[in-house]
């Protein structure tokens, strides 16, 4: 294997590994709504830490994900951000992590369990306004957080398990869209290679995740098609979750997972929008870029943030309002595109 921690980042992988193995009760936790690349760093983290003896919990601002409970060892070391027990655990905890995210408003209400905790976080999208204080190990161009987490683990000679394997695999297939996104680097393939090589299985992480949903999904999904629309001028596609159905079906948040990908795989489209409605009462924006437009940009218009071709906000409703709000800002952002590429 070839693969390095690049040279940029060795002073902060020293700096942060330190720290969590400084630690001796530590808080993990991720934006709202985790992912795979979240849930898969928060799994490989507290399997690491606990093999090095040190208390770790998760404690996430929304529930860690079913579909990816598998990956984690001991499942109550994952405790609910509302709970009394959560509280205590915070008060007493010497350390706070945070992974795949770097904004306040990305971890919602576990920002007033962890405000008086030393912390570190882990994290590559680009910096935003309202970044999270603490030690800072952040790398736009990997290609995953997981990445940064394999640093972490590698610089300090593991201990390796399967499940801290398995976590830094399943945080790279998944932010990577399996290994097809632009961000699928060489140094992605060599430590996913090496995870295959420390027992991971490349068909079962992939059917876990990916291979199987349940039906409710599918309902919502067709309901949602009858709603797909597009601007063919621009290259805007958009897409709504209806709010009863999504009520009627008792969803959740991970039974959306990748129904972005259908406005953004309409054939001419530029930019895939979703739009859901909230627990909140606000409208869920997510944005996909199939070319230059940076959705992250467009994202932080609206509060949000992510990835140049991945991104995501929170904008209040009604929903026909947002909507035709967020459908004009897309388009003036392809416009500028447009304009620039034609320059």
């Amino acid at each position: 294997m070839s693969y390095r921690t690049p040279r940029k980042r060795t002073a902060m992988v020293k700096e942060a590994r330190n720290a969590l193995l400084a630690g001796r009760r530590v808080v993990l936790t991720t934006h709202l709504n985790a992912d795979g690349d979240g849930a898969g760093s928060e799994a490989a983290v507290a399997s690491w830490l606990r093999g090095n003896g040190t208390e770790v919990w998760i404690i996430n601002p929304t529930p860690f994900p079913d579909g990816f409970r598998f990956l984690m060892e001991n499942q109550d070391w994952v405790v609910a951000a509302g709970s009394r027990r959560a509280r205590q655990i915070c008060d007493s905890a010497d350390l706070a992590v945070v992974l795949d995210t770097g904004e306040v408003p990305r971890i919602g209400r576990v920002r007033d369990l962890i405000r008086d905790i030393p912390t570190v976080v882990v994290d590559h999208h680009p910096p935003g306004e309202q970044s999270i204080g603490g030690i800072s190990f952040r790398d736009p161009q990997a290609c995953a957080t997981g990445e940064l987490v394999y640093d972490l683990v590698q610089a300090s000679n593991g201990p390796w398990n399967d499940y801290v394997a398995q976590g830094i695999y399943t945080a790279i297939m998944t932010d990577t869209g399996s290994f097809r996104f632009t961000n699928s680097t060489p140094d992605c393939h060599e430590i996913a290679a090496e995870m295959i090589e420390r027992g991971v299985n490349p068909e079962a992480t992939w059917t876990r995740v990916y291979g199987a949903a349940p039906l409710r999904k599918f309902k919502i999904l067709r309901h949602a098609l009858a709603t797909l629309d597009s601007d063919p001028e621009l290259g805007i596609t958009w897409m709504t979750v209806p709010t009863e159905v999504y009520k009627e079906l008792d969803a959740t948040p991970e039974d959306l997972e990748g129904m972005v990908d259908i406005p953004r795989s309409v054939d001419g489209t530029r930019v895939g929008v979703l739009f859901r409605l909230a627990s909140t009462g606000e409208i869920k924006l997510s944005f996909r870029s199939n070319g230059p437009v940076d959705v992250n940009a467009l994202a932080r218009k609206f509060g949000g943030g992510g990835h140049v071709k991945a991104s995501g906000a929170m904008v209040a409703g009604p929903l026909d309002r947002a909507i035709e709000e967020v459908l004009e800002v897309t388009r003036k952002a392809v416009r500028r595109q447009l304009e620039k590429g034609s320059e």
